[in-house]
């Protein structure tokens, strides 16, 4: 760098415009303004040092520390940054400005997933190649995705992203700083299907009811799945999806669904440990919690209630949004051959 601002100001000194030193040093474009200013700064200080700097230089955040850094997280990325900064016995901000601005890193956090074995990842990788040329076929409009969840009458809540902005911890309403637990709180089981252009009813399961191939049929195939052809789908065949719970997968139910609804994924087609395939695990069931246990209910009947009202308060745009999604996320898992994705 000192021997480039050099020749620039022999050249200069010897009669040159910037133009022909730029010319004669033959610099790329992005050094143009680099000769100016180094001719502004000969004129002005009548030398090529640089100017003295504003604020206070750098004390900790040395060339040094960025190399120990860089290191210790080479060898762990796991490494607690405040554990560093003490081991260190520099600031835990310091650290923290080392990873992201000077290693352009930052800290993520791990999830816990199902155990994917080498065999499920094909079977996922080829299962959704299938998926991706049926869909290539019909399109998503008319594809049904199903499935149940467990909901409690407790509230919902994101230990990660919870949190509540006040003077101090005393002054929050105790209601609001504690979010109580209780050992089995009472629950009940839901069953809701969702498509691009509609959705169906809740569907809630008796209490101490197992959902079994013969429930499966009698509560949700024969009233709703049976006529969706005739109301939601205007008289078309469907794509109807379900996971690979027993119930779905028994020889009874895949009879019943080829006699009714020829048109459905069968048990060997969808891919095994997929929830981050179905819009209602990867988007809908955990919007709907959020809405309707943003309190924790007293009984079953209150939170039935307001599960009814939130599943119909849902924008039919984020359905499809979710619905939308599906295509892509098995791109993704192609991609990854079977791999996670989330």
């Amino acid at each position: 760098m000192e021997q480039e601002r050099s020749k620039i100001i022999e050249l200069f000194q010897a009669g040159k415009n910037p133009s022909e030193i730029f010319n004669l040093l033959k610099f790329p474009n992005s050094r143009r303004k680099f000769i100016t200013r180094t001719i502004e700064r000969y004129e002005v200080t009548d030398g090529i040092t640089d100017k003295p700097r504003s604020g206070r230089p750098r004390s900790v955040t040395t060339q040094r520390l960025k190399k120990v850094v860089r290191q210790r997280i080479r060898r762990n990325p796991r490494r607690s940054m405040s554990k560093m900064a003490k081991e260190l016995r520099v600031s835990r901000r310091s650290i923290g400005r080392v990873v992201k601005n000077d290693l352009h890193m930052r800290s993520f956090k791990r999830k816990r997933v199902h155990h994917i074995t080498t065999l499920v990842k094909a079977k996922r990788a080829s299962r959704s190649k299938g998926l991706l040329k049926r869909h290539a076929i019909h399109g998503l409009n008319s594809f049904l995705f199903s499935d149940e969840k467990l909901f409690t009458i407790e509230e919902a809540t994101n230990p990660q992203n919870d949190r509540i902005i006040s003077s101090s911890i005393s002054s929050i309403p105790e209601e609001l700083r504690y979010v109580s637990r209780i050992q089995k709180p009472l629950s009940v089981m839901v069953w809701a299907g969702i498509s691009s252009i509609g959705r169906t009813p809740l569907i809630f399961v008796p209490a101490g009811v197992k959902i079994d191939t013969r429930t499966y049929r009698e509560l949700i195939l024969e009233p709703v799945i049976q006529d969706l052809s005739k109301t939601m789908f205007s008289g078309k065949p469907f794509v109807f999806q379900q996971d690979g719970a027993p119930a779905h997968t028994s020889n009874a139910t895949q009879a019943w669904l080829r006699s009714n609804n020829p048109d459905f994924i069968q048990k060997e087609e969808w891919p095994p440990y997929s929830p981050d395939l179905n819009p209602m695990d990867y988007s809908i069931w955990s919007i709907l919690e959020t809405r309707a246990c943003l309190k924790s209910h007293t009984n079953i009947d209150s939170l039935k209630k307001s599960l009814c009202r939130e599943w119909e308060r849902i924008p039919q745009e984020i359905l499809r949004a979710a619905v939308e999604a599906f295509p892509k996320r098995l791109k993704a898992v192609i991609e990854r051959k079977g791999g996670y994705i989330e």
